[in-house]
């Protein structure tokens, strides 16, 4: 299973081609178009979400709502698609892509940042949305929220073990945040900092429920599974950390605090930890355990007062170039991270369960759950 993006920031659509669902999955536009408008949703989001409404429009792959083996084309209109007349950018914003880009590829400022930006982001999620109805199938959920923004943090977060009560309070929350006090801290946070013309990262926590024991591989480097997962969350613009169970909490404990001990329940004839210190992962393998990740998102670097620079052409200071952004993409990046690990789990199911139709894939399944008894 593999994709593909293309589709500039400000150019006619974007573009997502995917290859390997099997036939017979039902695809739900509303339940694509529901994450595209979470992504876009948020306290913080800048006017851009005031004039791009996502939809998803299914070019090829699909008749009568149904897959049929081959890949799926997926289209995002854009609204804005004025790339052709807007004006050159000469100052490269700190912390961008733009300075590299430009000498990388020799084209100005304005075309790095077009497929630089996070605006791709709308095709990874409609990508990862099919790879959501896919798992849904297997009795698989995900679920991300705001762990923290800037340095305001939740006391407490959703339920691993059932995580279905914990989407409508999600849903409901202006930040994807379970922790309404810490919330109402979070929003004042982010009104100070756009009243400065500043900007606000914060961390994203992803759980995953009911994944099956032995996804992933120790045999090959590629094939581990959390290789594959951080890599997917370190795709999208702006995250400099990932940390899976307790990540680099783990590193000032003893072995024996952070190592999960090994139960057996046998009225449910399964093995058990009390506890997830290894977020559901071991030598890169699902243990059966609650997926549980978390990645860190720093500020976004295009701010409304800008910090000093150079001019790419007469190479004297000026300040760097402003353009319409957001104060904070804190929640939006946890619809995305939810999407690129939806994804991955989606690959890691196909490749372990196999499968031409998903009635096919879904009696391989049953059969491996049988046969690990």
């Amino acid at each position: 299973m593999h994709y593909t993006t293309a589709g500039e920031s400000h150019g006619r659509c974007l573009i997502a081609i995917l290859e390997g669902i099997p036939s017979g999955l039902k695809i739900d536009d509303s339940f694509i178009n529901i994450d595209l408008q979470r992504r876009q949703s948020g306290y913080g989001r800048g006017n851009r979400m005031e004039i791009e409404t996502d939809r998803i429009e299914i070019l090829a792959g699909v008749k009568n709502e149904i897959t049929i083996g081959s890949p799926l084309a997926l289209k995002i209109e854009n609204r804005d698609f004025t790339l052709d007349s807007l004006n050159e950018i000469n100052v490269p914003r700190p912390g961008h892509s733009d300075l590299a880009g430009a000498i990388k590829y020799r084209q100005g400022i304005r075309v790095v940042s077009e497929r630089a930006s996070a605006r791709e982001t709308a095709a990874k999620v409609a990508v990862g949305a099919v790879c959501k109805l896919l798992l849904k199938e297997f009795n698989i959920e995900i679920l991300s929220w705001t762990l923290s923004i800037g340095k305001i943090k939740i006391k407490f977060s959703p339920q691993l073990s059932n995580l279905l009560p914990s989407k409508k309070t999600l849903l409901s929350s202006q930040l994807n945040c379970p922790d309404t006090e810490a919330e109402d801290l979070m929003l004042a946070e982010l009104d100070k900092a756009s009243q400065e013309g500043n900007s606000l990262g914060g961390v994203v926590e992803i759980a995953v429920a009911n994944l099956p024991v032995g996804l992933g591989s120790y045999v090959d480097c590629r094939k581990r599974l959390d290789s594959c997962l951080s890599q997917a969350l370190m795709s999208i613009p702006s995250v400099k950390g990932v940390e899976i169970g307790l990540g680099f909490k783990s590193s000032q404990c003893f072995g024996s605090e952070v190592q999960d001990e090994i139960y057996y329940n046998s009225e449910q004839k399964r093995f058990y930890r009390k506890t997830n210190n290894a977020g559901g992962l071991e030598g890169g393998m699902t243990n059966g355990e609650p997926l549980v990740l978390r990645f860190a998102l720093k500020p976004i670097p295009t701010l409304k007062k800008p910090l000093r620079s150079v001019d790419i052409i007469s190479k004297k200071e000026a300040k760097a170039a402003v353009e319409r952004a957001d104060t904070c993409v804190v929640p939006a990046a946890g619809v995305v991270g939810e999407t690129v690990i939806a994804f991955e789990l989606a690959k890691v199911m196909q490749e372990k369960f196999g499968g031409d139709s998903l009635e096919e894939m879904k009696r391989n399944w049953r059969g491996y759950l049988e046969n690990i008894k």
